[in-house]
């Protein structure tokens, strides 16, 4: 059964940055080839930051197979749809990735998403870690297109509007139809946490990743995270927390 590691916050907070640097961590840990990377923001940007392209969206074939709310998903449709989704992840050194694509249209995708939701299930358990790179509406995870989420990392800057951002993702994880075993929130650009942290009620905080020139430098560069050095400060910190809190998975 895969460890479920999911990543969100709003735009600019580094979770796509993070979630990269979590499996470029377990790849060198030996995990290679049970590895599966989750593009699930509309936005996406995580094949660029792991050195890959991507060889075609579930967004695309979803819209081929979306239906009528009178229609219904036969064998033959959810066999070519599943045959879309494979040739959809991209293989790449060490692990796999699945994009996810633009939100849904204004037609009924009802069919067409419980035959993703079959899909991951499957696709899902044949992976030791499964990382999934959210929007801060966490919409591929409200939608239940995945399984329980071990770990949840909540991304934010220390600034007053990531705070109240971090807080409405944590209030949204707790609503939502799948189980979230573990939620914390990881301060990025920063040696500790901000003052207004008390605010979010309880929400653990998992730790902190300091700004990084490094890490920024790369970026500008067209660099992808596999290019980074091992010793940079923002890496070291993601390797911390993320052995910190692989521990408390262990116990479900």
């Amino acid at each position: 059964m895969a460890t479920t590691i999911a990543v969100s916050g709003k735009g600019g907070s580094g979770k796509t940055t993070v979630a990269s640097m979590i499996i470029r961590a377990l790849v060198e840990r030996g995990a290679g080839e049970n590895i599966l990377a989750v593009d699930a923001d509309p936005n996406y940007c995580l094949a660029m930051t792991l050195g890959v392209e991507v060889t075609g969206t579930i967004a695309e074939i979803r819209e081929g197979a979306r239906v009528k709310p009178a229609g219904s998903a036969g064998p033959d449709r959810l066999r070519t749809f599943e045959y879309g989704l494979q040739q959809a992840i991209t293989e790449a050194r060490g692990f796999d990735l699945l994009t996810m694509g633009r939100p849904e249209g204004p037609d009924c995708y009802c069919a067409a998403n419980n035959m993703l939701r079959q899909f991951m299930d499957r696709l899902s358990s044949q992976y030791k870690y499964v990382i999934i790179d959210n929007e801060a509406g966490m919409e591929h995870l409200s939608r239940r297109t995945t399984n329980n989420v071990d770990l949840l990392l909540i991304l934010a800057n220390p600034t007053s509007i990531d705070v109240v951002t971090a807080k409405r993702i944590a209030e949204l994880a707790d609503e939502l139809s799948i189980t979230v075993r573990e939620k914390g929130v990881v301060w990025n650009k920063t040696d500790r946490p901000p003052e207004r942290e008390s605010e979010l009620d309880g929400v653990e905080t998992f730790g902190c990743v300091p700004a990084d020139e490094s890490v920024l430098e790369a970026s500008m560069s067209g660099k992808n995270i596999f290019d980074l050095n091992a010793d940079s400060p923002a890496f070291a910190a993601v390797c911390r927390i993320l052995d910190d809190n692989l521990e408390k998975t262990r116990a479900y």
